[in-house]
């Protein structure tokens, strides 16, 4: 049976390492998001990894080895002692999360504390469930994919929020 497996790539060898195994005929998965990177000439958008050194691979378990010989990976997530698993619920909530494109400003909301759950109630991610982190500037929701151990982390208005 084959499942999305996590690995840990070496510093900065994301796209190489998909290139890699494409090559080889792995179907791989590597979430991007686009970001403004400022130089001292010019800003450029870029597409860099959602999770730093994290690549995942559609595979069966015995492949694993084989996998680890791509250069560039590291090793194998595990999570429990076995080896991480992406679910199809959490890699449709990374899919979702970067198709909104949402890198909202906050606005500060007297209802809402740090740590509360809630769910975004329109927009791009309506119906997605995560916790309110209170930031410096503002508020931030995060999304935790536990089995792979990472959250994803967004600036969204706080009036499209709701206590749950």
């Amino acid at each position: 049976m084959k499942n999305w497996f996590v690995f840990y790539t070496k510093s900065r060898q994301e796209k190489r390492v998909y290139e890699l195994l494409s090559r080889r005929g792995f179907e791989v998965f590597l979430p991007l998001q686009k970001v403004m990177r400022q130089w001292s000439d010019r800003k450029k958008k870029i597409e860099v990894p959602l999770f730093n050194s994290y690549i995942f691979v559609l595979e069966s378990e015995d492949k694993i080895p084989l996998i680890l010989q791509t250069p560039g990976i590291a090793w194998n997530i595990r999570y429990n002692d076995k080896p991480a698993i992406l679910y199809q619920k959490e890699m449709e909530t990374i899919k979702r999360f970067i198709s909104s494109g949402l890198l909202l400003e906050s606005q500060a909301v007297d209802n809402l504390v740090e740590g509360d759950p809630v769910e975004v109630m329109d927009g791009p991610l309506k119906g997605m469930i995560g916790l309110l982190i209170k930031v410096k500037d503002g508020h931030k929701f995060t999304i935790a994919l536990e089995s792979i151990g990472q959250s994803i982390l967004i600036r969204i208005d706080p009036a499209l929020l709701k206590k749950r």
